[in-house]
């Protein structure tokens, strides 16, 4: 067994070793020292980085630190450090949901009403499966938050705040089980009904049925932020000559806020794995995969994603929050688990957890082979699909164009596999079906975006004149956000005033449609005679939120 415990210093033979590391081809190299090469950007006393953790079969193999804990203090990480999880933290929400269906208190089928009432009743019941498996149609509540101005880095939000949200939503983005849909509330939902149901606060019911039994004796809510933790590590931000500290201010936790180790993170992935938490029927409920209304299976359970990695069956889930980043994955035939928790923001997350997992998983994991792109152009006449296409629902633009003999959404290489079906950059399973007449293209359909008819329509760019412009200036209202955007035009621009001070500059993609910056787009909407009478925005994890225009 590969024993590679041990404490970390700071060494300035680092960049030599990283020298000699990459000349040597990957399978002759050590796994050791594939991680210290992956991080080797961060392995100095002038940045933060990551604690690791690689255990197979339940007993350590890896266990190594990179990078400062305090900036301001001096303190390095340690294998011990405290993080801040981020979503990998929806898992152990789950986990209490499972617990309380096992103790008969809670089914999957319940309706999220049942428990909390302050939900409008959008005529279809939002289960907590589809809660737990981003089904419900749900608008992510922080996008809303930063709809209204306060978003989740500007005030210290709590769950009164998030039930008061989502109180006031007069729509869903879709019809439960269309789509799949990221999205936080489901989880902050999970987590009152937890502490409803059970009669105990959500943090201390975790505490009591997960963490303590387990013996994850470093692991808590952060549900306070103000609250001392002996060991947790600041979370930093690169900026452009230096870091600055970017740590969460919030009290709102379940959909992430989970504080822990790579330690604790070890016990629980064999917790996940052996049972021992619950019997197998708790594995079980934990693994059970959402499915669309059609049917589709989408690969996204209790708070994990379980699929497939290299040709090896992974189970995993990533994880960011202000400047903390997170990785948990399990490949369960080979016995391994990976932890890796960093307090640096230019940490890619499931990229550097997967650059760990091959370096351990070896001969076992397939080599990634990027598809001949260009090659397979080679053949076919690409101009017919260039242009500006729209999804109807969300306004979201999608522009296709052709560079270096290449068909590119946006920055996403296309693999052309005949006259009507492309491959989405390197996802077998992800394809773009168009419709096409001759040279005539209208849309496409997006197959493989876990969506049950997610389209996109062929729109014209549009430069609208000073006139047209000014028929969009207005006051517009909505409740949903308890916001007011105040729409400007000067000469050739239009921009949009926003409570206490903001300004947003409006570009044209479409006929009345707008990007605003940030991923914003807004449409304006018009009435039977032509007359605009609302704005629609969308943003994320908010679909076609709608503005009403205030006469005069």
């Amino acid at each position: 067994m590969l024993s590679q415990i041990r404490p970390r210093s700071f060494t300035p033979a680092l960049s030599i070793l990283a020298l000699v590391l990459a000349s040597r081809p990957l399978e002759a190299q050590d796994p050791a020292d594939r991680v210290d090469e992956i991080f080797a950007e961060w392995d100095t006393g002038a940045s933060p980085g990551c604690a690791v953790g690689v255990t197979r079969y339940g007993e350590p193999v890896f266990e190594r630190a990179y990078g400062m804990a305090d900036l301001e203090h001096g303190v390095p990480n340690a294998p011990g450090t405290i993080f801040e999880g981020g979503s990998v933290s929806k898992q152990f929400t789950s986990a209490a949901i499972m617990l309380l269906v096992l103790d008969g208190v809670l089914t999957l089928d319940d309706d999220v009403r049942k428990w909390v009432p302050e939900l409008p009743d959008y005529g279809s019941p939002l289960t907590l499966h589809r809660l737990m498996t981003h089904t419900s149609g749900l608008r992510d509540w922080g996008s809303v938050a930063e709809i209204s101005g306060w978003g989740r880095e500007d005030r210290a939000h709590d769950h009164d705040d998030v039930l008061d949200i989502l109180s006031r939503q007069s729509a869903l983005n879709f019809e439960p089980g269309h789509e799949y849909s990221y999205s936080n509330s489901g989880y902050n939902l999970l987590a009152v009904v937890v502490a409803r149901a059970s009669g105990i606060p959500f943090a201390q019911f975790s505490t009591e049925r997960i963490f303590a039994p387990l013996g994850m004796e470093d692991t808590q809510w952060r549900d306070d932020h103000r609250r001392i933790v002996r060991g947790r590590s600041s979370a930093y931000n690169r900026t452009g000559d230096g870091w600055e500290i970017n740590r969460p201010v919030e009290y709102v936790h379940g959909n992430g806020g989970i504080l822990t180790t790579v330690r604790d993170l070890a016990i629980w992935n064999e917790a996940l794995t052996d049972g021992r938490l619950g019997g197998d029927e708790f594995v079980r409920l934990m693994h059970l995969e959402g499915t669309l209304s059609d049917g589709t299976p989408m690969g996204y359970a209790g708070g994990l994603f379980v699929g497939d990695f290299a040709g090896v069956r992974s189970v995993t889930h990533t994880g960011s929050t202000a400047g903390y980043r997170a990785f948990l994955g399990r490949y369960p035939e080979q016995g391994l688990s990976v932890a890796m928790l960093c307090n640096a923001s230019n940490v890619a997350t499931g990229a550097t957890g997967g650059r760990i997992a091959r370096a351990f998983l070896g001969s076992a994991a397939r080599p990634d082979v990027e598809p001949d792109f260009a090659g397979a152009a080679a053949s076919f006449d690409l101009r017919p699909y260039e242009g500006l296409y729209r999804d109807p629902v969300t306004g979201e633009p999608m522009e296709i164009r052709v560079r270096d003999g290449v068909a590119r959404a946006g920055r996403t290489p296309l693999l052309p596999l005949s006259q009507l079906e492309f491959q989405v950059g390197s996802d077998a399973d992800h394809r773009y079906v168009f419709d096409r007449s001759g040279d005539a293209v209208s849309g496409f359909r997006d197959e493989g975006a876990l969506s049950v008819a997610r389209r996109y329509d062929r729109v014209d760019r549009w430069t609208p004149t000073a006139a047209e412009l000014q028929e969009l200036v207005g006051t517009y209202r909505s409740e949903d956000a308890e916001t007011t955007y105040v729409v400007r035009a000067d000469g050739d621009a239009l921009t949009v005033w926003q409570r206490p001070d903001d300004t947003h500059e409006m570009t044209p993609l479409y006929r009345d449609g707008f990007g605003m910056g940030g991923g914003r787009v807004v449409r304006f909407r018009r009435d039977g005679d032509g007359t605009v009478a609302s704005l629609s925005l969308s943003l994320g994890r908010v679909y076609d939120m709608r503005f009403v225009r205030i006469p005069g």
